[in-house]
């Protein structure tokens, strides 16, 4: 409509315009040269609706959430959001432990290791996490974990992020440990050759082998509220 303001006032003037040399010719020709300029504003005026029409680039996506980058970054989850629910609930839930627990994934398995230069066994890694994180030492051994002062039995259908989970996989009925995370899955040092990982205990393989938890005694400030347990 802009345009065509612009354009009318030199345009009507020549079309009422009649010379007397030219007579009804001139009539003629200025409506046509009309309809010429008014088919090239319409025109211009299309392009100019096309170029707005267009789609502006999408803004860059926002940083992926810390913990789901790091899970990414060390090639333990899938580009896809199905890891997504598992690290909201561990952020809306966990404590400072289980997030401690998570910046080890990778880290490689070694039979009685307890640092992340060293590597870790299953106990090791337990135990580092757990003192590093709220400040109860616990037992070296997996069975003395789940007699350890500070720690109280939960059940299956009760755990919560950062409790104790102990399997039987050497035909002792404490034998392995783990970290509950969340959504059914915990994580742990598994075994020669492998990485501190997460896994779901609702695998069969777990699931069978599954023999209790445990939860640390936590006072109303978070802090743990019996006696560490000796070294």
């Amino acid at each position: 409509m802009v345009a065509l303001s612009i354009y009318f006032p030199t345009i009507l003037p020549l079309h009422a315009r009649v010379s007397a040399r030219h007579g009804r010719a001139d009539e003629v020709r200025r409506p046509s040269a009309l309809r010429a300029r008014l088919a090239v504003l319409v025109a211009a005026g299309g392009m100019c609706l096309a170029c707005a029409a267009q789609p502006q680039e999408a803004a860059p996506r926002p940083p992926a959430d810390p913990v789901l980058q790091l899970l990414i970054d060390k090639g333990l989850m899938e580009v896809d959001g199905r890891g997504e629910e598992l690290v909201r609930q561990v952020r809306d839930r966990a404590s400072e432990m289980v997030m401690a627990a998570m910046h080890f994934l990778g880290v490689p398995y070694r039979r009685g290791g307890t640092t992340a230069e060293q590597g870790f066994d299953c106990s090791g890694f337990t135990r580092h996490v757990f003192e590093s994180s709220i400040g109860l030492v616990l037992p070296r051994r997996v069975d003395d974990q789940a007699s350890a002062q500070g720690l109280f039995k939960v059940g299956r259908d009760d755990l919560r992020p950062g409790d104790l989970v102990f399997f039987n996989t050497l035909r002792r009925t404490f034998s392995h440990v783990g970290i509950y995370v969340g959504e059914g899955k915990f994580i742990h040092a598994p075994r020669a050759g492998k990485q501190v990982r997460i896994e779901d205990m609702r695998q069969a393989y777990w699931a069978r082998r599954f023999t209790g938890a445990r939860r640390a005694e936590m006072g109303e400030a978070g802090v743990v509220a019996a006696p560490a347990a000796v070294r």
